[in-house]
């Protein structure tokens, strides 16, 4: 950079299909120095549309309608590693931190977070760091860190995704469920069903969750 010339800016898009939430949020990021919101979306495919290299943060929810903001996340960054995704979303649960941060994400946030405390985290995701929302960290990086280590002895051939489906399956959750809770589509989960069951060689998926269990997943 030359001298005169002013540093360009943390470049923002918005990624959810509430309108007044998201004009809110654009809103006041744009009173803030050293911010713009470039773009904004409703739906997966407008996000992909509408992120191009100009964008360097990006404020995605959960759930966008039809779509699932995890792998809307994890889709944007298969072409662009070096987004910077901060979720901002009213899901809490352990269960969707963990697929957040599994697909990409270096920030989560809950809808509920203060204004001051939207503009920290989309500061500090610019800046390479990792944000968790105080609502949801000391939790959500002890079930990470458990769930990452779920049957990794007994099933060393299983992605980390795997063996939560595989987990997931042994407490009894069906595909519903299961989509549910990691924000995922049914198509994906059943994707993932079906992988469990080729890698460990058993008939269906009861097969699978007698193997599980036997193991010790399942749990509480």
């Amino acid at each position: 950079m030359t001298a005169g010339e002013v540093a360009p800016g943390i470049r923002v898009a918005i990624v959810d299909d509430h309108p007044l939430f998201r004009l809110g949020v654009a809103a006041m990021l744009g009173t803030l120095p050293g911010i713009e919101v470039v773009t904004q979306a409703a739906s997966a495919a407008e996000a992909h549309a509408r992120i191009d290299d100009t964008v360097d943060v990006v404020l995605m929810d959960l759930h966008l309608g039809e779509d699932s903001g995890i792998e809307t996340t994890r889709d944007l960054l298969r072409s662009r590693p070096d987004l910077r995704i901060l979720v901002v979303t009213m899901l809490e649960d352990d269960e969707s931190v963990i697929a957040a941060v599994r697909a990409g994400a270096r920030g989560y946030l809950l809808k509920s977070a203060t204004p001051a405390e939207i503009e920290r985290a989309v500061r500090a995701v610019a800046n390479g760091e990792v944000l968790l929302g105080p609502q949801v960290a000391a939790r959500a990086l002890a079930q990470l860190s458990g769930a990452r280590s779920v049957g990794r002895d007994a099933f060393p051939d299983l992605t980390d995704r795997e063996r939560e489906i595989l987990d997931l399956m042994a407490r009894g959750h069906d595909t519903a469920g299961m989509s549910r809770r990691l924000v995922l589509s049914p198509k994906t989960v059943r994707n993932h069903v079906a992988n469990v069951v080729a890698k460990l060689g058993v008939a269906d998926r009861t097969a699978a969750v007698l193997r599980a269990r036997e193991a010790g997943l399942g749990g509480d």
